[in-house]
């Protein structure tokens, strides 16, 4: 790629609270998806957080506020990067389990932006398997957690949904308008500035 025919996304934030009422004792992880044209050039692509509690409060909410830092750049806007959250827990006999899936695309406009994510976890496709999975401890889970961004094959997975994760993001892009893409809200792309901005006030007389 050469520096010309290329734009930059930075993305900064965190990952930031979590309700699962029915558990406790929960971490999270988080890896990033993208097409081929885009390639990371700092910062971590996946990362993995401390284990929490729920508050005490009515709130009942898992805080982890887990860094996000990477930054991509990129020809076209085609695979625009999505971020996937996965959490785990323990079970009563003390085994990892997959508490929830969830995954957002990245915003698309530069800024501050918060995003809440519908969690869900897989099912077993008959009682059967659901019972044998209850008997011997082992929860269905996706062996890669990217299968959640991918449309292709998800229609014959069963899901159920639990619990909600919530993501903020500042979001900076860099030479996008000189490639042709308009990637600002149209209330802001859109709007003219008065000719008096900029020009200094002069101070009242007494």
């Amino acid at each position: 790629m050469s520096t010309g025919s290329v734009f930059l996304v930075m993305v900064g934030g965190q990952i930031e609270t979590a309700e699962f009422p029915e558990f406790d004792d929960i971490y999270c992880r988080y890896c990033f998806t993208y097409g081929p044209d885009w390639v990371i050039t700092s910062g971590l692509e996946e990362g993995m957080s401390q284990m929490t509690k729920k508050s005490s409060d009515e709130r009942q909410q898992f805080v982890w506020n887990f860094p996000i830092d990477v930054s991509f750049k990129s020809t076209n806007p085609s695979g625009w990067p999505q971020l996937i959250v996965h959490c785990y827990g323990l079970d009563f006999n003390g085994r990892e389990v997959a508490r929830g899936y969830g995954v957002c695309h990245v915003p698309i406009t530069p800024g501050r932006h918060k995003r809440r994510l519908p969690m869900f976890v897989p099912e077993s496709s008959s009682l059967l398997q659901k019972f044998t999975s209850w008997i011997l401890g082992r929860r269905p889970e996706y062996v890669d957690p990217r299968v959640v961004s991918q449309g292709e094959g998800r229609e014959v997975t069963r899901v159920r949904s639990q619990g909600h994760v919530i993501v903020s993001f500042n979001v900076v892009t860099k030479d996008m308008k000189k490639l042709g893409y308009d990637v600002l809200p149209a209330d802001i792309s859109n709007t003219s500035l008065p000719d008096t901005v900029g020009v200094p006030v002069a101070a009242p007389s007494s």
